[in-house]
């Protein structure tokens, strides 16, 4: 039983950083992503100065008009002024069309450009940090939380920015008109400021752990459906429906809770209007009795005021929207701050070597919560010759497997292919000279051909239907409806699990590496096509440095060398004859298999 792996400090990352402030969030939105589009940003600025300007224009013409019917100024004026307005709300229309088109697309870039980042981030994380969090949580945090960061950024973009420079405009005409009434007007802005900002750290966090649900909700389907073979042959259909039932009620109410407090601030916006216009109208009707502003002046004042109305609710619900936004940006740049363990050295350089002899030198290597899997192991695996690594579960044989390509790194000692350390040299080429098939087979929704040629992105059809060959799948493909064409499924569900490991086999022998790991290759074999495949193994390891690690002790009687392992130490070492004469372990266990009891 291969034991967990797990990266403790990944997960409690993940599961509850430090929350960042609003400022902390917007500063690195600002300067990671932003940045690069300024100069798109500043001529979007220019055309919504242009159109907030123009709705200023709009409610000067009003004074214009009510002035000028009450002085009878004609219809020669009149033309002038209503063409005026019409042409201010031409100009508007034309400015607020470039501006959503240059806010939206930018918009839209922003949030394509951290969905790629994190998706390359993850692909670049350690194996430990998969083990550490569900595959669904992270597939949320790409897809639904980074939908949440698009749609408030967008918003954000467009209606905050839209909606300060018209507010902006429109009371600077009002202060224009009369900055008395301007003042007593204006005098509500602090408490809806106030209470704006109050209501975003709840809708922040409410948001949060909606967020939150979601991606338990989406790592429990993952894994629910995954395992739907089991979940219906144990009949726990009611128990798996109860489990979401559970999540989507948390979700729900987060939800309904969150719909509450945002839907307070238009309320809350209107009582405050309210009071204001209750005392424009009172001021501002005595200041036209006294005859200290005109009616026009008054109505352009109104105008102004009521426009100025629209926006100012726009940025309330931007304010939410937004505090949702960063709740999601939180989690996302929570996830692209965990750096991973496993890393290239500065001077790492490519493997480069004639000699591929892999060495395990007092090799320490201990799991996250404390149990030590290796303890002071040494195995040296010669250029060219077959190991075999046996004993029983949770021995460490997986691990070893694992630790050779740098998956995971020991605590102490070293491993060396070439009598290089493998820490000294570059990821990317010690991992090209390494083929593996384990036990789990990893098939991808996509045609035989293209899973086979994922050992060799550039092999030719005929490639790869040699490797298909060599690892006796040719056969069982050329008489499927599609052939080489045919998908496979998710996880290569549509096929049995023999011809999986072939088509995982014939992966491995197409990317022809100096060194082949085989984990439990040919566990999901029958009796016939493990003969054939043991055929083509035996073939493919000729001048290969291989090490394999097997359950079924008759599949590795003619290794150069078997070790057994108890407990992560080396207890007895050489020939398949030679450990059947010892009598020990490896004879006790082969026995057993001989016998049939295994």
């Amino acid at each position: 039983m291969t034991q967990s792996i797990s990266s403790s400090a990944n997960l409690s990352v993940l599961q509850g950083g430090k929350t960042r402030t609003s400022w902390a969030l917007l500063e690195r939105l600002v300067k990671a992503y932003l940045r690069p589009h300024k100069n798109a940003f500043i001529a979007a600025m220019v055309f919504m100065a242009v159109a907030a300007a123009m709705r200023g224009v709009f409610t000067h013409t009003l004074q214009l008009v009510v002035d000028g019917m009450i002085q009878r100024r004609g219809l020669t004026y009149m033309g002038w002024v209503c063409a005026l307005i019409v042409g201010s709300f031409w100009l508007r229309s034309g400015m607020v069309y470039l501006h959503t088109i240059l806010m939206n697309r930018m918009g839209q870039r922003i949030v394509a450009n951290v969905q790629q980042q994190m998706c390359a981030h993850l692909l670049e994380s350690d194996l430990a940090f998969f083990h550490a969090n569900s595959s669904g949580t992270l597939v949320s945090r790409v897809i639904n939380d980074v939908t949440i960061m698009r749609s408030a950024v967008n918003e954000c973009l467009l209606n905050s920015f839209r909606g300060g420079l018209e507010l902006l405009s429109l009371v600077g005409v009002m202060f224009y008109q009369d900055w008395h009434l301007s003042c007593i007007v204006f005098a509500v802005f602090p408490l809806s400021a106030f209470y704006v900002a109050r209501i975003g750290k709840k809708i922040r966090s409410i948001s949060s752990n909606t967020q939150n649900a979601t991606g338990d909700l989406s790592a429990l389907l993952n894994q629910t459906f995954q395992g739907i073979r089991h979940v219906k042959a144990y009949g726990n259909e009611a128990l798996e429906v109860e489990r979401v039932r559970g999540l989507t009620e948390a979700i729900f109410k987060f939800s309904l809770k969150g719909v509450r407090v945002a839907a307070l601030t238009g309320p809350v916006m209107e009582v405050l209007s309210s009071v204001a216009i209750t005392a424009l109208v009172i001021y501002g009707y005595l200041q036209v009795e006294r005859g200290v502003n005109s009616p026009g002046d008054l109505v352009a004042f109104i105008a102004s005021f009521v426009l100025a109305y629209d926006p100012m609710k726009r940025m309330g619900r931007v304010s939410a929207q937004f505090q949702s936004g960063l709740a999601a940006a939180d989690r996302v740049f929570t996830l692209l701050d965990v750096a991973p363990t496993i890393v290239e050295a500065s001077d790492a350089k490519a493997v480069d070597v004639a000699d591929y002899t892999v060495g395990l030198e007092d090799i320490v290597f201990t799991y996250a919560d404390g149990t030590q899997a290796l303890d002071h192991l040494t195995i040296k695996v010669p250029h060219g010759k077959t190991v075999a690594i046996v004993g029983a579960s949770g021995a460490g044989k997986s691990t070893i497997i694992n630790l050779i390509p740098r998956f995971y790194d020991v605590q102490a000692g070293r491993i060396t292919v070439g009598g290089i350390d493998v820490r000294r040299t570059t990821l990317s080429s010690l991992r090209h000279k390494i083929a593996l098939v384990s036990q789990e087979t990893a098939l991808f929704d996509d045609t035989i051909r293209a899973n086979i040629a994922y050992g060799k992105i550039d092999a030719s059809p005929r490639d790869v239907e040699q490797a298909a060959l060599a690892a006796s799948a040719d056969g069982f493909i050329r008489d499927l409806p599609q052939g080489y064409d045919t998908h496979v499924g998710e996880f290569g569900v549509k096929l049995s699990g023999g011809q999986r490991q072939r088509i995982a086999i014939a992966r491995a022998m197409l990317r022809n590496a100096p060194i082949l790991l085989l984990d439990e290759a040919t566990s999901a074999l029958d009796n016939e096509s493990e003969r054939a495949v043991q055929a083509a193994l035996k073939q493919l390891q000729q001048g290969r440095t291989t090490i394999v690690v097997a359950h079924r002790l008759s599949t590795i009687v003619d290794a150069d060398v078997i070790v057994v392992l108890d407990r992560g130490r080396v207890v007895e070492q050489g020939s398949h004859a030679e450990l059947l004469a010892q009598g020990g372990i490896y004879a006790r266990l082969y026995g057993m298999q001989a016998g049939g009891a295994a």
